[in-house]
């Protein structure tokens, strides 16, 4: 195995290699399979062509074995993934890892073992590969069927921390979800997608994950170019999507979205009785306001229209969830660029990685699709987006939700709502969901609250502070057209006796410039530039002071750096690291830039430090709020 793979610091518990790993199968044993392929069997003896696309209905998987490649080469693995999955870092060197995370070999499968009893207890003694079912919503419009086009998943794996999480290969082949496209995943969108994914979890943002990168040499896919194909190895604790609930709710099929519901809260949550009640008056900034923050025993059920079942709360989960994951990408100036449902994940995770980047330049109307010439997934629209979402999936739910206490009756789970009732339920529904909008902004707001305080290195959170600190200097950094997370990691580096005068504040003031200076369209001149910046330094100076007291600069600096990272992986990085590893052949790099975004709060990581310097410093003039399409 090459040098350039990373290795880990070790654990207790990073003891398996990739056979010995614990698997299951709960989301083929609990939910329905694609009738045509009822059995793991049934799908390993058809002909692999016979797996393609056409439609899926009253499923929520195809059993689908991937497409080995020819000449895989493992190019990277991080080493962050195989501690938390519980892999020895010395098993990433085994040639039965890189067949299995490039699809070369299925370790659940024995294919001389005869099939047993029926196709249900099939189901459930056998662990096998399988395609999601879902829909969306894709910019705005109802899209149909879309699924798993080029994502298998293998196994779950649980691990000693009490998590469970779904290994998937993307770029693993077609599957019944492909529609007209190749099953493929192209090395460029890989290279993106195994960085960001462990950069956003290293970050304390909630993410999908990347365990590996494997390059198919000879798999030469045809997008705007004809490029080398490449499959990441990812893992989740759910893959599940809101567009799972658009299209059974768009179908009509009503057993399966109750079914789906009942699956999420018993299986991917922690069970009905850590799903959360109402926020009451003050929880938003107690601990109420977090995610499976559980059941309070005085808000079970209300009264009239506020009367709530467990699918309110199950709603309440996912979109608490939902909130506090756009509040981090707001902090941390993160835009998604397709922000359809079949992109928003159920357990509230950042999730399927096309168009996207971090801010260079703070510009709210950035979007880094190019494609999306309104600006619907533009960083400023990122939280009515997902609001947009989450709204959809309470219409998918909306019968569940509004049936109150009569969730359970036998006459409506088995045939429906009777018209006696249909008002009272539609107006219950109606209601509860307003109620939880209102809440989705509340857990946003808080979130995005907490998360800022920390980045501008403060202890508490004053009513004033968001006029007076954050709206400030949003506003500074768009007029000036400065970098959004350089000026916190620069903020984290300030000794506060160098902005303790007037004269000081304008003097260190061009530090938060880029290194060529203001823009000529920025302000009418540097001067006025400088005094804007001092004079939002001087309100900052003071609130430190406030909550730090005298003397404490040491503390602050370190509490900040450990929440304003000296490295993310920009756009022109990634189209650099790229460019290095596709065209030049260069491998070491690709381990360099992932150690770098395993580590974001470093201020050194012990590789090529003009190199580390150079991706952490200013972003190149002609290189910033770089744009890119959805193929890959």
């Amino acid at each position: 195995m090459s040098s350039h793979l990373p290795t880990t610091n070790g654990s207790s518990h990073a003891t398996h290699s990739i056979s010995s790993l614990p698997k299951t199968n709960n989301f083929t044993s609990h939910l329905p399979p694609d009738p045509a392929y009822l059995t793991p069997h049934s799908s390993h003896a058809a002909e692999r062509s016979a797996l393609g696309p056409r439609m899926v209905k009253s499923a929520l998987y195809t059993y689908v074995r991937p497409e080995p490649p020819s000449n895989p080469e493992l190019l990277g693995v991080s080493s962050a993934a195989l501690r938390d999955l519980g892999l020895d870092p010395a098993s990433a060197e085994d040639a039965e890892f890189r067949a299995a995370v490039s699809g070369s070999k299925i370790l659940t499968f024995d294919t001389d073992k005869p099939a047993e009893g029926d196709e249900e207890a099939q189901r459930k003694a056998t662990i096998y590969p399988w395609a999601q079912c879902y829909g969306g919503f894709q910019f705005g419009q109802w899209a149909g069927q879309l699924g798993d086009g080029r994502a298998i998943s293998l196994f779950e794996i649980p691990t000693d921390l009490g998590k469970r999480y779904e290994l998937q290969l993307k770029g693993a082949g077609r599957t019944p979800y492909s529609r007209f496209a190749d099953g493929k995943a192209v090395l460029r969108s890989s290279i993106r997608e195994f960085v960001v994914s462990e950069a956003l979890n290293a970050l304390g943002i909630p993410s999908t994950r990347a365990l590996s990168l494997t390059l198919c040499p000879d798999a030469d896919v045809r997008r705007e170019r004809i490029e080398p194909g490449a499959i990441v190895a990812r893992f989740a604790e759910s893959w599940l999507r809101l567009g799972t609930f658009d299209l059974m709710r768009s179908r009509g099929d009503r057993d399966n979205v109750r079914r789906l519901a009942d699956y999420v809260a018993e299986e991917v949550f922690p069970g009905w009785e850590s799903l959360p009640a109402k926020l009451k008056e003050g929880d938003v900034k107690g601990t109420a306001v977090e995610a499976g923050s559980g059941v309070e025993k005085t808000a079970l059920q209300g009264e009239g229209d506020d009367q709530e079942n467990r699918y309110t709360r199950l709603y309440r989960e996912i979109v608490r969830r939902n909130a506090k994951t756009v509040a981090a990408w707001q902090a941390y100036a993160f835009t998604n660029g397709v922000l359809n449902t079949d992109n928003t994940s159920v357990y509230g995770l950042s999730i399927d990685f096309g168009p996207f980047a971090f801010l260079d330049n703070f510009d709210p109307n950035y979007t880094p699709n190019h494609d999306d010439h309104m600006l619907r997934y533009s960083y400023r629209n990122q939280p009515s987006i997902i609001w947009w979402n989450l709204l959809r999936t309470g219409e998918a739910m909306g019968e569940l939700i509004g049936s109150g206490s009569r969730c359970d009756e036998e006459q409506f789970v088995s045939v429906g709502v009777d018209k006696d009732w249909a008002d009272e339920l539609i107006k219950r529904a109606e209601n509860l969901i307003t109620k939880v909008g209102d809440e989705y902004r509340a857990v946003f707001m808080a979130e995005y609250k907490r998360l800022m305080t920390a980045r501008l290195g403060l202890k508490t959170f004053k009513d004033e502070d968001f006029d007076t600190l954050y709206s400030e200097l949003l506003d500074t950094l768009e007029a000036l057209e400065l970098d959004f997370n350089h000026t916190f990691r620069k903020l984290s580096n300030v000794t506060l006796s160098e902005l303790d005068t007037e004269e000081k504040r304008i003097q260190f003031a061009p530090a938060f410039f880029h290194h060529e200076g203001l823009s000529a369209t920025a302000i009418p001149s540097v001067e006025d530039g400088k005094k804007r910046i001092a004079t939002w330094l001087e309100k900052w100076h003071a609130r430190v002071l406030e909550d730090w007291g005298e003397g404490k600069d040491y503390e602050r600096k370190a509490a900040m750096r450990k929440v304003n990272p000296k490295f993310i992986p920009r756009s022109w990085i990634l189209d650099e690291l790229i460019d290095r590893v596709e065209k030049k052949g260069e491998r070491d790099v690709l381990g360099r830039v992932m150690n770098m975004a395993l580590n974001p709060f470093n201020e050194e990581w012990g590789g090529d430090h003009e190199e580390e310097e150079r991706f952490c410093g200013d972003v190149p003039k002609y290189n910033r709020a770089m744009q890119c399409s959805c193929s890959s």
